[in-house]
C-alpha cells in the first residue's frame, strides 16, 4: 500500500471503494493520537532513541508524528498543509539511523501498536508498514558492520 491508496479500502470481494479510509477504519484521530503518544512515552524512556530528538520537548515530535501517520492513512492533510511534502526519508537523512536505532524505534513502535487494539487485519497492515518505513530510514551501518569500500 502506498500513500496513494491509504484512502482507499478493499471490501470483502477485493474491489477499491473511496468511501471508508484506513484512518477512519482504524478509529480516527482518537486511535493516531493514543498510537504516537505511546510511542513516545517508550522515546522518553529510552536513552539510546531520546539521544536521537534533538528538541528538549518530544511534543512537537509526537505532533509531527502523528499529523504524518494521519495523513499517510487517509486522514486529514495537515501535515502537507504545514510543512510540505513529507519526503520522510529526506526529513531523516541529517540523523545518523543505524540497525540497532532502528530496531529500538520498532520495539517502541510496536508497543504503541499493541495498545490501540486493531482488528487484525489492520493491525497487520500497520505494523507492516511501520515495518517498512523503519527500515528504509537506515542510512548508517551499525556497531558490527563495516561498510563494503569496494563498492565506492
Amino acid at each position: 500500500m502506498g500513500g496513494s491508496d491509504a484512502g482507499r479500502t478493499v471490501c470483502e470481494t477485493g474491489r477499491v471503494t473511496e468511501q471508508t479510509t484506513y484512518y477512519e477504519l482504524m478509529g480516527g484521530a482518537a486511535t493516531f493520537e493514543k498510537l504516537v503518544h505511546e510511542f513516545y512515552l517508550g522515546v522518553a524512556d529510552d536513552p539510546d532513541l531520546r539521544a536521537m530528538y534533538p528538541e528538549e520537548d518530544l511534543g512537537p515530535a509526537e505532533r509531527r508524528l502523528r499529523m504524518f501517520l494521519e495523513q499517510y492513512w487517509g486522514g486529514p492533510t495537515t501535515y502537507s498543509q504545514e510543512r510540505g511534502h513529507p519526503r520522510l526519508r529526506m526529513r531523516h537523512m541529517p540523523f545518523v539511523v543505524t540497525p540497532a536505532q532502528r530496531d529500538r524505534w520498532l520495539l517502541h513502535m510496536m508497543n504503541a501498536v499493541d495498545t490501540i487494539g486493531l482488528e487484525k487485519s489492520l493491525d497487520d497492515l500497520l505494523r507492516d508498514y511501520l515495518t517498512r518505513a523503519a527500515y528504509s530510514m537506515v542510512n548508517a551501518p551499525g556497531d558490527d558492520q563495516r561498510p563494503d569500500l569496494t563498492q565506492l
